[in-house]
């Protein structure tokens, strides 16, 4: 399973930063589909998308 978690444009960046003191690691970031995307991976290996 893959999640994508929506938020607001004016958060993403406060947000991942939330995410990576909770243990999640940021794998790379791309805007070519759109608005900037984090793709990102919790502590235990699974990968989701932050839009």
């Amino acid at each position: 399973m893959h999640l994508d978690i929506h938020v607001d444009a004016d958060r993403k960046v406060a947000e991942v930063e939330r995410l990576i003191g909770l243990g999640a690691q940021l794998i790379e970031t791309h805007s070519d589909r759109g608005p900037v995307t984090y793709v990102m991976r919790d502590p235990k290996g699974n990968e989701f998308c932050l839009h």
